[in-house]
């Protein structure tokens, strides 16, 4: 290509390839694929859809629709599909030995920080962030009142709670349980159950991590778990593991797969479908945060305004030239 043929009729460079979506053109968080999971492939773009190529053929997938895209070893991802997968606001995750080694993820699908600023807010008033962490153990404790507890109490109330249903899974699939472990670096190190549990969790943090960062919060900024760069994520997967992820581990390993993290995943896809996961998050989380469900909309383009530490916020994109002689 020419410098000339770069160039645009009104003389303006052009970007080549397909121009990003406008955010009203975006899928709606909830409304997207939970996730999909490739390995052994070359991944490329094709307008604004990425293309899947391996030794069965290619297939294709809209961009848009993507939640969670997973990469499993021997994945290649050409520069331009990541810039179409980032506009249009899906989550990467790579997959090393079928543990999670790294997330990356594209633009939120809402302009406004209404979310993100609540979040924080809350997140730093001790107070508030204990009755936010009080409302996410309530959601697990349904019959209880837990508004008068201490931290260290809910802690206890969720270990028994969990060992419970772990118990329950057991006796009502016959695989036997003993205690999770795992080890990080090495899937295959754990027993059965073990590998279908981190491989059943690891697609719920992912579809978790994508939901958050798509209503623009802050992966890193937890109530419950803290000090991590995926805090928040952990808080937001821990409200359905006993309904979703530990069910689905253990009633695949009843079946003795042969590959049991392939054989999770798809059994994750289908429960995340019929228990309408993502649509759940996507109003669960405003309304821990005490926001209205409809500010998670991706139609929300927001408002950029200059902070004020008198009014709160007064417009952006004009000039204030003098007017510190007017105030003095």
């Amino acid at each position: 290509m020419t410098r000339d043929q770069s160039k645009g009729s009104a003389g303006r460079t052009e970007i080549p390839g397909s121009p990003p979506p406008e955010l009203g053109d975006l899928v709606r968080a909830e409304d997207r694929l939970s996730f999909a999971y490739f390995e052994h492939c070359v991944i490329t773009r094709e307008d604004n859809a990425i293309a899947v190529t391996r030794d069965t053929g290619t297939i294709r997938l809209p961009a848009a629709n993507l939640g969670v895209l997973m990469l499993g070893p021997g994945t290649t991802v050409s520069h331009q599909a990541m810039v179409v997968i980032g506009d249009n606001g899906a989550s990467v995750v790579w997959v090393g030995e079928r543990g999670v080694r790294m997330y990356a993820f594209g633009r939120p699908l809402t302009h406004s920080a209404d979310l993100l600023q609540r979040q924080a807010a809350l997140v730093s008033n001790t107070r508030k962030r204990l009755a936010v962490a009080r409302a996410m153990y309530q959601m697990r404790f349904l019959n209880e009142d837990v508004s008068s507890c201490t931290m260290q109490q809910l802690r206890g109330r969720e270990g028994a709670r969990v060992r419970q249903v772990y118990r329950h899974w057991s006796e009502l699939t016959g695989v036997a349980w003993d205690k999770r472990t795992y080890d990080h670096e090495d899937f295959d190190a754990g027993n059965e159950i073990n590998k279908a549990l981190s491989a059943a969790h690891t697609c719920l943090y992912g579809i978790a991590h994508s939901v958050i960062v798509a209503l623009g919060c802050s992966p890193g900024l937890g109530f419950v778990h803290v000090g991590h760069e995926r805090s928040f994520v952990y808080d937001v997967a821990d409200l359905y593991k006993a309904e979703i992820s530990i069910p689905v581990a253990f009633k695949t390993a009843a079946k003795q797969p042969d590959d049991i993290g392939s054989a999770t995943r798809h059994a994750m896809r289908d429960a995340v479908y019929d228990l309408s996961l993502m649509r759940r998050m996507a109003r669960d989380i405003p309304r821990l945060l005490g926001a209205p469900v409809s500010s998670s909309s991706d139609e929300d383009g927001g408002t950029l305004e200059f902070w004020d530490e008198k009014v709160g916020g007064v417009p952006a994109g004009r000039s204030y030239a003098g007017e510190e002689e007017e105030m003095s």
